[in-house]
């Protein structure tokens, strides 16, 4: 996220830099799917009332839309996501109510039908001269210039299998890791031969390219036996784990920053290494000092007091 939005600060870079931040950025919205329908299904997992918990979802994906519809009036270059992660766990949390084999066939559903009912939504006409209640929300659901919810469902719900199949090394990682560069080349190859538009069959094959490639590293590194590997990761996952923890906040805030340098000087066409280093170690930095010495990112407070699951500032321990 933070490298795919920088890379406007670096417009003059060799072609592999260039190609490296491409693919950040493309993994990033199937990768924030992916970890939202997981995190929808461990909170599924606490147990408590089905009516309570469904309602602090539907909170929870309302402030993300108020959120994002408010940031995309900043006026940074970053296509906001925040709305259709709204929407997208509105919608793909009840979802996961199902037993596992319903969950697995909705899934292959979604993604059968994703191409042919995208292609169909962008002939309706009338979507555009609808009013903003009902043309932002069919914006985000079928005709998002980048993102679209019907192509984020299957990811959030994969995530969701995947959590309740366990993050482990067995036949499944292998095939994750055996699918992920065969997707990756069949993208590659159907771009070299024609037009991939985005919500392509071809094009969400590059996604689940990205994303699988990137649980298997993950699950690899998370599962290391060899204790000086251990250390190693352990030390690696620390900044990522802070990160995590205020992630809603460093996006508001990164963005907050962008939108300020494009608003005073507009997008960079030199390239602008102070920039970069603000956006991408900068704020990694600030997530690990405010988790290190603070806790819970405001905006993630904020959101847990809205959704009656308040969380402690400054967590116990």
């Amino acid at each position: 996220m933070l490298i795919a939005h920088a890379a406007a600060f670096l417009p003059n870079v060799p072609w592999a830099v260039s190609f490296i931040t491409a693919n950040f950025s493309d993994v990033a919205s199937p990768l924030f799917a992916l970890v939202m329908g997981m995190s929808a299904e461990l909170v599924w997992r606490r147990g408590g009332r089905v009516g309570m918990t469904l309602l602090q979802h539907t909170l929870r994906g309302l402030f993300l839309v108020v959120l994002g519809v408010w940031m995309i009036s900043w006026g940074s270059w970053v296509a906001v996501i925040l709305s259709y992660l709204g929407l997208l766990i509105i919608i793909g949390a009840p979802i996961l109510l199902a037993r596992t084999p319903i969950v697995i066939a909705l899934t292959v559903l979604i993604l059968v039908v994703s191409q042919p009912l995208v292609a169909a939504a962008r002939t309706w006409i009338w979507v555009y001269m609808a009013p903003p209640v009902i043309r932002e929300p069919m914006f985000w659901l079928f005709l998002g210039p980048q993102y679209r919810v019907v192509n984020l469902l299957p990811m959030f719900l994969i995530g969701a299998l995947l959590i309740r199949h366990g993050m482990k090394r067995d036949r499944l990682l292998w095939a994750m890791a055996a699918v992920a560069p065969l997707a990756y080349v069949s993208w590659g190859v159907g771009q070299r031969l024609g037009t991939v538009q985005s919500g392509d069959y071809l094009d969400t094959l590059k996604d689940v390219g990205l994303v699988f490639a990137v649980y298997v590293c993950v699950v690899l590194a998370a599962t290391v036996r060899r204790e000086r590997a251990e250390r190693f990761w352990a030390v690696v996952f620390v900044p990522l784990r802070a990160c995590g923890q205020v992630a809603l906040s460093l996006y508001l805030l990164h963005v907050g920053l962008i939108a300020l340098w494009n608003n005073a000087y507009g997008r960079p066409a030199e390239n602008v290494y102070a920039g970069w280093l603000v956006i991408v170690p900068g704020m990694i930095l600030v997530g690990w000092l405010w988790w290190r010495f603070i806790g819970t990112g405001p905006v993630e407070w904020v959101m847990g007091w809205l959704t009656g699951r308040p969380k402690a500032l400054r967590p116990a321990g």
